[in-house]
C-alpha cells in the first residue's frame, strides 16, 4: 500500500459528512435570509415559505402528506415524543419493543415503565439478529390493554432490517400502535407511507449528508397526539420553539440528493462492505460478522468480531492510532466503553471484540485495502 492516506473514515452510521451542495442551500439562511418564520412582515414569510417547501419535498419523497411532517432536532426527539405520546394521548398501557433498541427508544420505554405507565415486554431475536415474528405475534395476541410496538427498521450496529410491512400489518390485526425508528433507513432507502402500515417514523439529517441537530417525525394522519414541547404554534401547533430554519432547509436538500443518488449509490456502498467482509476473512483468522449481513441488512454497515487476544483488545485504539475512524458498538455510547447492548443480546462471546464498519458514498476500496492490512497487524 502507498502512502498513508489523511483518515479513514468508517463510522458513516454515527454521522456523515456535510454534502457541498447541502451547505450551498444553507447558507442563504445563515447570511441574508434570517427572518423569523412567525413574523408576519414578508421578511418572515420567505422564512416560512422555506421551511413548508422543505416539508413539502420531504413528504413527496416519502410519499406522505405535508401534514404528517414534523421537524424536530433529530431522531431522539422523534422517537422520544411518538413513544411518550402513544402511552398519554393514545392510551396504550403495554409496550413492545426490542433488547436491541437504539437507547433513544430504549431508555424512553423504561422511563415510562419504571414511572408505572406501561407494562413492558420484549419480543425474542433470533438467532441471527431478526426479531422472531412468531413471539411477536404470541405477545400481540396475549396482550389485554392498547399496546405500543416499537420496533426499529435497521439496527445501527449490526445492520440487521425489519420487515417493516409484515409487523405493520400484525400491529394492524391486533389493533396496536406501530412506532418504528427509522433513522438509520430514511435517506438509504426508498418509503412509501402511504403504503405502509405505521403511526410513527423517524429521521436525522446528519445520517445522509445533511447537518447535525435536525430531523424529522412522521405521525399518520389518522393519529392525533398532544405537543410534547409547549409554548408556542409553530409546526402546527405541535412543537414549539423557533424552527431551525437552515437545518430543516438542510434536511430536505439532503434528502433529495440521497434520494436521487440512491440506485448508484446504494450499489456501490454495498460493493465496499461486501469487499471488506471477504478481504477481512481472507486476511484475518477466526472472524466472524454479526447480524445477517448478506441478508436483510444496511448495505452501509459491517459488524465485525475478532478474536480477544491482548493486541485486539486494543484494537479501536490502534485504529485511531492510523487515523483510522470505527465505532465499537454504537457511537453514541462511546467514551469508556461499557461494551454493546446490542452484541450482548446476540452474541455474548467475551472472547470476542467487535468492530463496526459503515460506510458512504466517499470510501474507497484503497480504503479497505488500508485498513485490512493494518487490521492484519492489530489481531
Amino acid at each position: 500500500m502507498s502512502n498513508q492516506p489523511d483518515r479513514i473514515y468508517f463510522d458513516n452510521a454515527a454521522t456523515t459528512a456535510l454534502d457541498p451542495h447541502v451547505l450551498e442551500a444553507m447558507m442563504p439562511y445563515f447570511t441574508d435570509k434570517f427572518g423569523n418564520p412567525s413574523s408576519i412582515y414578508s421578511y418572515g414569510r420567505e422564512s416560512r415559505l422555506a421551511i413548508e417547501n422543505a416539508r413539502k419535498t420531504v413528504a413527496k419523497i416519502l410519499n406522505a402528506h405535508p401534514a404528517e411532517i414534523f421537524f424536530t432536532s433529530g431522531g431522539t426527539e422523534s422517537s422520544n415524543t411518538a413513544i411518550s405520546a402513544a402511552i398519554r394521548d393514545l392510551g396504550c398501557r403495554h409496550i413492545i419493543t426490542s433488547p436491541i433498541e437504539h437507547h433513544a427508544t430504549s431508555h424512553t420505554v423504561d422511563h415510562l415503565y419504571h414511572h408505572g405507565e406501561a407494562a413492558l415486554s420484549f419480543v425474542k431475536l433470533l438467532p441471527n439478529g431478526h426479531i422472531d415474528m412468531e413471539d411477536l405475534e404470541h405477545l400481540l395476541a396475549n396482550s389485554h390493554e392498547k399496546t405500543l410496538v416499537t420496533l426499529m427498521h435497521a439496527n445501527n450496529e449490526i445492520g440487521n432490517m425489519l420487515d417493516i410491512h409484515a409487523v405493520g400489518n400484525l400491529c394492524k390485526m391486533y389493533g396496536a400502535i406501530f412506532h418504528s425508528d427509522t433513522v438509520q433507513t430514511v435517506g438509504h432507502f426508498p418509503f412509501d407511507l402511504r403504503n405502509t402500515p405505521v403511526h410513527f417514523i423517524t429521521g436525522a439529517g446528519h445520517k445522509f449528508h445533511g447537518p447535525k441537530g435536525v430531523g424529522m417525525l412522521y405521525i399518520n394522519e389518522n393519529v392525533k397526539i398532544k405537543p410534547y414541547i409547549h409554548g408556542g404554534s409553530q409546526e402546527r401547533n405541535m412543537r414549539a420553539g423557533t424552527e431551525n430554519l437552515y437545518g430543516i432547509v438542510g434536511f430536505a436538500k439532503a434528502l433529495e440528493l440521497a434520494t436521487e443518488q440512491y440506485e448508484t449509490q446504494s450499489s456501490y456502498i454495498r460493493e465496499l462492505k461486501i469487499y471488506m467482509m471477504e478481504q477481512v476473512k481472507k486476511q484475518v483468522r477466526h472472524v466472524s460478522f454479526n447480524g445477517d449481513p448478506l441478508g436483510c441488512s444496511l448495505y452501509t454497515v459491517l459488524s465485525v468480531s475478532f478474536p480477544k487476544t491482548e493486541k485486539s483488545e486494543m484494537i479501536l485504539f490502534n485504529l485511531d492510532m492510523n487515523n483510522i475512524c470505527a465505532s465499537g458498538g454504537s457511537a453514541c455510547t462511546s467514551g469508556a466503553d461499557q461494551g454493546s447492548h446490542v452484541i450482548r443480546a446476540i452474541n455474548n462471546n467475551p472472547n470476542q471484540v467487535t468492530v463496526r464498519f459503515s460506510f458512504s458514498k466517499h470510501n474507497t476500496k484503497e480504503e479497505i485495502d488500508f485498513v485490512v492490512e493494518k487490521l492484519k497487524e492489530m489481531i
